[in-house]
């Protein structure tokens, strides 16, 4: 009877491997391809309630030139960001790195990407812009960005957002893989900079607590810029928080793109540098 219950005990260990065990495609079966869908990550940071709301204000530089309306602001009223760089805007502004790095209390500097392009395989646009388009070069974006970053002297970016803040899910996988947060938003500020400094500051004054706002530091001839200086303040006079990414808990949601459909990718078929599948 002992002898049995041993011989069962070791069957059913068998069975249970050899469910657990990968299974393999066998030679000459079809491969199943990969289901890539466009997403939209929506970030917001832990509330600090009724008594201390807070927010996170992620400004974006992507390239051109910066905004001194909105940095000197936040120097003279001690107010800290999360500034998203890529390496064509480190390169093209030297003095505004200069005083990110001399206030390192108020400034956490993370990845925007090396030249600003969408993390995106599976479409050739994203608003006009031309996306990556494979996953190696994905990874030539984050990694091109946060060599320029590094090379700054500052520290090494633990937070990536691409150009556009739309990813396609197996870039968002490469990302994280790679040791990187994806920061998404929770609330848009200035549309791209593309609104007037009156919508900009309605829509930056609206934030409520645990909101993850997204706005623009890059377009210093636009009038948006305005608008985010006054959306800061009127969140200053509520009594609201200002929080770096860094230093507060988070929670993301990777929400599809409304109308975008799922596309069929064979990742071992798509070489380096082609063209992207539709």
């Amino acid at each position: 009877m002992f002898r049995f219950s041993l011989l069962a005990g070791a069957a059913c260990l068998f069975m249970i491997q050899a469910q657990a065990a990968p299974v393999e495609p066998q030679a000459g079966q079809a491969v199943v391809p990969e289901k890539i869908r466009l997403v939209e990550p929506q970030l917001h940071i832990a509330k600090g309630g009724a008594g201390a709301p807070q927010v996170a204000l992620t400004l974006d530089a992507c390239m051109g030139k910066t905004d001194r309306r909105i940095l000197d602001a936040l120097v003279q009223n001690r107010i800290p960001a999360t500034l998203f760089v890529t390496a064509r805007w480190l390169k093209q502004n030297p003095d505004a790195v200069a005083i990110l790095k001399a206030n390192p209390d108020l400034f956490e500097i993370e990845n925007h990407g090396a030249m600003h392009v969408p993390a995106i395989t599976s479409l050739a646009s994203m608003y006009g812009i031309p996306t990556a388009g494979s996953l190696d070069r994905v990874r030539a974006e984050i990694e091109g960005g946060a060599a320029a970053i590094v090379a700054t002297g500052a520290a090494r970016p633990v937070w990536y957002r691409d150009a556009t803040a739309r990813y396609s899910t197996d870039a968002v996988r490469l990302a994280e893989n790679m040791g990187y947060r994806i920061a998404g938003y929770s609330l848009n500020g200035d549309m791209g900079a593309s609104l007037p400094a009156e919508a900009v500051a309605r829509r930056i004054a609206a934030a409520g607590d645990g909101d993850v706002i997204i706005a623009h530091i890059n377009q210093p001839g636009r009038p948006a810029g305005a608008g985010v200086v006054k959306g800061i303040e009127a969140l200053k006079k509520k009594g609201m928080k200002f929080v770096r990414l860094q230093d507060v808990e988070t929670s993301l949601t990777l929400d599809q793109v409304a109308g975008s459909a799922d596309r069929s990718v064979h990742p071992e078929k798509q070489a380096p540098g082609e063209p992207p599948r539709h």
